[in-house]
Order: C-alpha cells, then structure tokens, then sequence
C-alpha cells in the first residue's frame, strides 16, 4: 500500500484560528476518524489528512472553504461521501475531509423530498450526502422512483453526479448526471450557489461529471417517474463475441427494455459473484462446462419493469422483445423479482463477502468507455490475450453499449466521440498482498488500448500527469481548466484526483 502524507500536525489540538470558528466542535483529529478519512474503498492509497469535519449544516462546509479560500496558503478540502473511491480521490493529504453523510436534515428532515411542478413533472430534492438506497425507498412511498441508478446502491449522490452514475439504464435514460434539473453547490470560494440550466449554468455543467473540482454538491434536483413494482429478469449466455455484441446493440436500438448489462464469464472463474447469485444451483454445472469448453462466455443480461396491470401480458412482450437473438439455445435463464430486489441485488453479495472478511480488501479496478468501432479488438487483445492468459481474474467483468445522444457534452464528463461504446467495468477484488498483480495488469490493458489505437476513455479516472489528464478531456480541456479557475481559482476542493497541482499544508493558517 502507497502512504501519501506521513504527519499529521493537527492530531493533539486545532489551530488556534480554527479553534475561534463555531465549526471548531465538528473538527475531528482522533485517530480512528483520521484512520477511516485515510482510506477508501479500493485499499491501495492511503493519504492522511490534518482533519475530518461532521458538518451539521450546509453553513459548516461554506465556512470551512471560505476559511481556506481567504488564508494566504489555502488548505485542501475533500467531500467524503460512502468513501467508495479507489484510488484516493475523495481524500486530502494534511487538509480537511468533509463527512457528507453527516448532513442528514435536508428539507423535510430526511434529505429527501418528492414534489410536483407543471414544467417537471415529479421530482426529489435530495441532500448530497443521501444513499441512493434511501432516496429510492422515499421515493417508492410515493410510487416513484428515480429512472437511472448505478450498480450498487449505497453511494451518496453528490458522489455519483461528481462522476456520471452509470448502470444498465443508461442507455434509455442516460446516466444519472443527465437527469439532474437543479443543483446547490459550494464552490471553491466558499460561495452557496443554486444552479441550473437556466441559472448559473456555467457551474451547472462544470459540477456533473466534475470530480469535485468546481464545488461541493449539497442538493440535487432528480427526475423521478412512475416505479414499477417488480421485474423480469433475464440472462442469455454466449460464445460468440461478436454475436453477443450485435444482439445488445440490437436491443439498445428498440423501446420495450429498462435495462441492458453484459458481462464476461471466465472458465477459472464461476457463474456467480457478488453482484447477484443469479443462476440456480442445479444449473451452474452445464455454465461452468461451457465455459470450460469455449474459456470465454459473455451473458447478456435484460430487464422488463412491470406493474400488476400488466401481470398477464408481461410474458408475451418480453418474448417478443427478445425474438430473434442468437444466445445459445438451452442457455436463457428468468427470474421475477420485486424492483428493490432488483437494483439492491448487489447488496446481498456484499454483506455475504462482508461476514467472511472478503469485502474490506483491496479492489484494483479499471473502467473504461470503449468506442463500438474498437470492441472486437478490445476483446481479441483483452479479454481473450490478457486476462484470460494471465488467469488472474478476480471479479466481475462488465461489458454493455450506451448511446452518446443521451450525455450532454456541455457537463464535463468525458465519453468517447461515437454514437455508441460500451462500458467496460474490471471489477477485481485481492488479497492485501497481491493487489498490484493486478493493478499492473490494468497497466497493461491501457497500454495495450494505447498501442493498439483504441481511444478509450477511463471512467472513474486516475492518472499521474497532467499530459495524461489533458489527453482524457482532450477537446474539454481549456474549458476544463477555465472553470477550475472561475469557481475554484486557489485549487482548494477534491486534490485527491491530482488533477491539478494545489497547495496543499495549512502552516500559514495555524
């Protein structure tokens, strides 16, 4: 494990100009809080902060950034929201990390709450440091629900809008940045602006897809709509790449489906894992002879919502939907579950890998957005010439199609510059020992992208160089940087991305 910082000059009292702050009693520099606010979820950096504040108000964190912002050596300051980074992104080396989750009384009292307008139509106000878990549960009291999620639900909103927030209904309704109305922000001049499309949306676009680098989202405005009761779910296993391939983009292009994933199935690896135990027992035998036989299997992955007015058609549309689609015969598999059963399906896996010590390991994983003109040869050089030869396959392996046409290439995330790509998600998991084998591994497959022309994009990115950045945001990069300099021009907010160079210490300050 990498340490970044290695004092901590805060741990036996607060600066004395922090001390006369009314946040003072919020400032935490015990060392189980620094220990927690050193680390995250990947478990290979570790950078060590000065200390930790637990606002109780929006008015804390704007007087923590303005506090910084007006010191002739400002301090860095770094949102935490679930902490399910994995390189270090959400953390500040000697500055301050901001709990987000300590800000729990938003609006109503809860961080969520459902209105009505005639331009919008329904939608939550959610505070930035609220679990997707738990708006979905308010939302649902009202018989709504937000229409794009991510994999797995315990992850903070301001934390997913800071990067995109991506899942199998990304294709339909794009990611979950493109189904933001409204935002209140703190930027990195400690100012509280509400911003939107119409209003300060300058800052609007900067914040979705950000990465924290224009200001510390505390509200988000999301569009909800009807939520459906249960789902049917289905799973259709492959051989052939190229088949499996055209039938999701096939299925992206036609209305009738809520959601499109698609994984990798290694022969070293089992049918199951932690996002969901999916196939039934009495089956995993012929999946894993299969994938004995072939050494690579892809499973096409699909959902139809459903409500009790359509119990008795449901069938009928789902087959129609997927007539016609070249999956092995004897390999499709349904479930029918309940909608939160559905996308809290990852949850399950985690607590069951949590009782055997197994979740709190290191996870060196790479996401990637690969354009659809560069896929075969990304599975010929990747999955077939590196992961499967190397056998060192740890987790899931995530490959499914989204349209450019529902992201919004004003936000500042980054995609590449083709109607349609596909996700890629390496989704390993490693003993503390031997997480860099595979961490050099992703180095390879970037590499191999590099060389091989394929013009992918990192999602969730890290780098090391700021040539390296500036080829990520390519043609977003001045205007990248021209934002960074509007609303946060002393470099104070998310150093933990190492995008630009802050000053970090706080010596002028104490």
């Amino acid at each position: 494990m990498s340490i970044i910082g290695k004092s901590n000059p805060w741990t036996s009292s607060l600066p004395h100009e922090l001390q006369s702050l009314d946040i003072a009693s919020r400032l935490h520099v015990d060392s189980e809080a620094i220990k927690l606010a050193s680390r995250d979820f990947g478990k290979m950096v570790q950078t060590i902060p000065s200390a930790i504040l637990h606002p109780s108000s929006i008015k804390d964190i704007t007087t923590l950034v303005k506090f910084s912002y007006n010191c002739s050596v400002p301090f860095s300051v770094a949102a935490r929201g679930h902490g399910h980074s994995v390189k270090g992104q959400a953390m500040a080396e000697s500055g301050v990390v901001v709990d987000m989750t300590s800000l729990n009384n938003y609006g109503n009292g809860t961080g969520i709450r459902v209105s009505w307008n005639p331009s919008l139509g329904f939608y939550a106000d959610v505070g930035g440091g609220q679990l997707w878990i738990d708006v979905l549960m308010a939302t649902l009291e009202h018989g709504l629900a937000p229409v794009s999620w991510t994999d797995y639900l315990y992850l903070t909103v301001g934390g997913t809008i800071s990067n995109a927030g991506i899942s199998g209904q990304s294709f339909l309704h794009g990611p979950q940045i493109s189904n933001v109305y409204e935002m209140d922000v703190i930027t990195g001049k400690g100012e509280y602006v509400t911003c939107s499309k119409h209003l300060n949306s300058e800052l609007f676009y900067a914040v979705l897809g950000g990465l924290g680098q224009f200001g510390i989202i505390t509200r988000a405005r999301i569009a909800l709509d009807r939520g459906p009761h249960r789902v049917k779910w289905v799973r259709m296993l492959y051989h052939d790449f190229s088949a499996f391939t055209r039938d999701q983009e096939h299925l992206i292009s036609i209305n009738g489906l809520d959601y499109i994933e698609g994984s990798v199935i290694m022969n070293q690896s089992p049918p199951n894992n932690w996002r969901s135990s999916f196939f039934p027992l009495s089956d995993q035998a012929r999946i894993i002879s299969l994938s004995n036989k072939h050494g690579i299997i892809y499973c096409l992955e699909v959902v139809k919502y459903y409500n009790e007015l359509s119990n008795d058609t449901i069938d009928e549309e789902l087959q129609g939907l997927l007539k016609g689609l070249n999956f092995l015969q004897g390999f499709m598999f349904k479930k029918d579950v309940s909608f939160v059963d559905f996308l809290n399906r990852v949850r399950s896996g985690e607590l069951k890998l949590q009782s055997k010590g197994l979740w709190d390991v290191p996870h060196p994983w790479l996401n990637l957005f690969v354009p659809k003109s560069s896929i075969m040869d990304f599975n010929d050089g990747v999955f077939i010439n590196i992961i499967h030869k190397q056998n060192k396959t740890t987790g899931p392996i995530l490959v499914y199609p989204m349209h450019q046409n529902k992201w919004d290439d004003r936000m500042s995330a980054v995609i590449p510059d083709e109607e349609t790509f596909y996700t890629i998600g390496l989704l390993h998991s490693s003993g503390v020992n031997d997480w860099e084998v595979l961490d050099q591994q992703n180095k390879e497959i970037l590499q191999f992208c590099d060389k091989a022309g394929i013009k992918a994009k990192q999602y969730l990115p890290h780098y090391r160089t700021k040539k390296e950045w500036m080829n990520h945001f390519d043609s977003k990069w001045d205007i990248f940087q021209q934002r960074k300099a509007q609303f946060d021009p002393k470099m104070i907010l998310s150093p933990g991305q190492r995008i630009f160079n802050s000053v970090l210490g706080v010596d002028s300050c104490v």
